[in-house]
């Protein structure tokens, strides 16, 4: 696993502007009916990784307007609340997640939320690149921090390690700290709360 220093790590230097899949209507990334777009590489190169492939930059095929145009698409179905980035890593692929979600906050205003997983913790990211926070004040759900495999728990909800957290990002700017997205629930009861807010 690799730790990168503050700033150390340039999306604008990296990025290829790749993508590995797009899934849309699937109920397992984040609360809700959401459409899941899985960017491509990452340096952090965690233990037990379970994307691996997606650690290249030149994993899958390059991100398109006619792709964006399909999300915005499916994002206007009235039962889906929101985006989700994953990846790979989101916030080394800034320039397509800026155009994505700035375009959604255009477009439905705070009407779809906007989830995101990221290897950084919350606190590196707020001592990172303009882009960098740029996309961060636009996400409302992170899930941050590497995945430990020697934390790993299935039964947490949204996240494989206990270190990693789910935080409000809104609550979280306000507040100057991390803080937690108040539907979150660990231990066994996590998937009956995740089964019941994904009825639809």
């Amino acid at each position: 696993m690799r730790n990168p220093q503050p700033q150390e790590w340039r999306s604008e230097e990296l990025s290829q502007n790749y993508y590995g899949d797009y899934k849309p209507f699937n109920f397992v990334d984040g609360e809700g009916v959401r459409c899941s777009l899985y960017l491509s590489g990452c340096l952090f190169a965690c233990e037990g990784c379970y994307n691996k492939a997606v650690q290249s930059f030149k994993y899958g095929q390059p991100y398109t307007e006619e792709l964006e145009e399909q999300i915005m698409a499916d994002l206007r179905q009235d039962y889906v609340q929101g985006m989700t980035l994953l990846g790979g890593e989101p916030f080394l692929n800034t320039a397509v997640c800026l155009s994505l979600v700035e375009r959604i906050r255009q477009e439905f205003g705070e009407s779809r939320d906007i989830w995101s997983w990221t290897g950084y913790t919350y606190e590196e990211l707020l001592e990172e690149t303009p882009d960098k926070l740029r996309l961060l004040r636009n996400i409302d759900v992170l899930v941050d921090g590497r995945f430990e495999l020697s934390q790993r728990n299935l039964n947490l909800q949204f996240r494989g390690s206990s270190n990693q957290r789910i935080i409000d990002v809104k609550k979280s700017l306000e507040a100057g700290k991390a803080v937690m997205w108040d539907k979150c629930v660990d231990g066994k009861e996590s998937f009956e709360q995740i089964k019941k807010a994904q009825m639809i």
